[in-house]
Parts: structure tokens; C-alpha cells; sequence
């Protein structure tokens, strides 16, 4: 089992049965195992906003929603994260690829990396970063718990080192 196993298995333990997805490197394979899971519906989108709009849609129609992205697709969220998503409490599950830091190896991803924490603070959301596998379960549960229960967005950060790390 790698990093990106641990989240989906973090995904399935927490009962999320719908995913929006815009693609990033580090999720390639999580996508692949969310397209081979008949419990999951998985929609592909190729922008983070029209995504929340559909996770927004998919919570009202009763189920679970995630959204998968970069977290330069943050930036592109701001209006539909704070004037729907916040102002009419829909929870929905961030799994950010936090590029940028650590390890990254393209210098357009660092300006946003260091935007990312700024944002989500400026906006209110509450966020966590998981940098070791072994907590992503057990993390992915909870915020997704969270976001049940306070009816708004919460955002999970895997930074670059995140993926190259294995379970212990």
C-alpha cells in the first residue's frame, strides 16, 4: 500500500460517494482507483468552481461529496467557495495537491504555495496538512466528519512529500 492508497482508502472510510476531480500528477492514480470503484461517481471537470457547483448539487441530491484538485485551483474558487458553498453550508471534502513546496521541481507552482494557507485563513475554512501517510485515514474521516458538521468546506494539504513517502 503507497501514499495515495491511504487516501482512498480514507475516501471509502468515510463514506464519500461522490467525486469531482480536476487532474493534477499527484492524483493520476487516486483517480484511477476512484474510476474503478462502482460505489463512487466520479465526475471530471476543467475547472475547480464549476466542480463546487456540482458538488453543491450532489450534497442537496444526498451524497457525499470530495473534490480533488491542486491547490492552484484555489485561487480560481474563491467567489463560489465563500458565496455558496460557505454562505448556504454545503460541506464538501477539499483533497488538495498542495504543489509549491518542498520538492517541487516547477517554479510557477511556488507563488501559489504560498498563497494556499493565506487564502483558506482569509476565508475562514478550517485546514489541516498531512504530511505521513499513516494519518491520512484517520484524518479523512474526521474532516469529512467536520465538514458535516459545521455545513461548510474543509481542505486537506498533501504536500509534494507527502506522495513519495510509504506507510510504515
Amino acid at each position: 500500500m503507497d501514499s495515495t492508497d491511504v487516501i482512498y482508502n480514507g475516501l471509502k472510510e468515510a463514506g464519500i460517494n461522490f467525486i469531482v476531480s480536476v487532474p493534477c500528477a499527484n492524483l493520476k492514480k487516486l483517480l484511477e482507483l476512484i474510476d474503478e470503484d462502482d460505489d463512487i461517481r466520479h465526475v471530471p471537470v476543467t475547472r475547480e468552481e464549476e466542480g463546487f457547483g456540482i458538488c453543491a448539487g450532489a450534497y442537496m441530491g444526498g451524497m457525499k461529496p470530495a473534490i480533488l484538485m491542486q491547490n492552484s485551483g484555489l485561487g480560481n474558487s474563491i467567489n463560489v467557495l465563500t458565496s455558496l458553498m460557505k454562505l448556504y453550508n454545503f460541506p464538501v471534502l477539499m483533497i488538495i495537491s498542495h504543489r509549491g513546496t518542498f520538492g517541487e521541481g516547477i517554479c510557477g507552482q511556488v507563488p501559489m504555495s504560498k498563497a494556499t494557507t493565506k487564502i483558506l485563513d482569509s476565508m475562514d475554512f478550517i485546514y489541516e496538512k498531512i504530511n505521513y501517510p499513516n494519518e491520512s485515514t484517520d484524518k479523512i474521516k474526521k474532516a469529512w466528519n467536520l465538514a458535516s458538521i459545521t455545513e461548510e468546506p474543509i481542505a486537506l494539504l498533501f504536500e509534494i512529500s507527502y506522495w513519495s513517502r510509504s506507510v510504515e
